[in-house]
């Protein structure tokens, strides 16, 4: 099997997968539903065809860059001039992740390309929410928890939060499809999520449950800072 990274970043994301009425919530990392969202729109699939080759891709998401969670509130009025009840829609700016896809070589390439040249607009979560370019890092031989793990893939966050982390260090979170293996693991917890897209028809939109696993990895280890007044107190 073969591994594909690609880097999710832009200056605002969203990416819901229990909003209703008029709260819009955002999960902090892509859900699969956003990521499978993106590939059918770079593949030029309608609404109506199914997805069901990209959701049995097994997923992983690295946390290379948390952003800050942003609020906005917004109306809209019907066509009957009549005005709708306020909203709130939250997104992530400034965010950066790492996903990794794990599937069959030739269908990853054809996924690939269509990412390089995708036929319909591509956003992350939302349409107001596009990406930032190039999606496409590369190819892996590894899985897709293993190929997200340093030193396997160099640190994506930008240049900026780098330096801000250089004293702090940093621990990117890591969630991945998960197995019975993560249940014994005590470095795991696994949960469940629904946003595996069963059909994004807008007269039938339907999601099914999956098992994830969240653990962390350090991307960035904290460095002593030269002047430590309190080093001269322990001896």
């Amino acid at each position: 099997m073969t591994t594909l990274l690609i880097r999710v970043a832009g200056p605002l994301q969203s990416w819901g997968d229990s909003s209703r009425f008029t709260v819009r919530g955002t999960r902090r990392e892509p859900t699969k539903s956003g990521i499978v969202g993106l590939l059918a729109a770079a593949l030029g699939r309608p609404r109506d065809a199914s997805v069901d080759d990209l959701a049995r891709l097994k997923m992983a998401v690295r946390t290379d860059q948390p952003g800050t969670l942003l609020e906005d509130f917004q109306t809209a009025e019907n066509d009957s001039g009549r005005k709708m009840p306020l909203t709130r829609r939250l997104y992530l700016a400034d965010a950066v992740f790492t996903v990794a896809l794990e599937g069959d070589r030739e269908f990853l390439e054809t996924v690939k390309d269509a990412l390089n040249a995708p036929v319909f607009p591509l956003f992350l979560g939302r349409r107001s929410c596009p990406p930032t370019t190039p999606l496409v890092i590369g190819m892996s031989d590894l899985g897709v928890k293993e190929a997200l793990e340093p030193p396997n893939l160099p640190w994506q966050a930008s240049d900026w939060f780098k330096k801000r982390q250089l004293r702090v260090g940093y621990r990117a979170d890591l969630v991945f499809d998960a197995n019975a293996e993560n249940d014994a693991d005590p470095a795991c917890f696994v949960e469940t999520a629904r946003d595996v897209p069963v059909s994004f028809d807008r007269t039938y939109r339907k999601y099914a449950w999956r098992r994830v696993a969240r653990t962390s990895v350090v991307m960035l280890e904290a460095t002593k800072p030269v002047h430590d007044p309190i080093s001269a107190l322990e001896g």
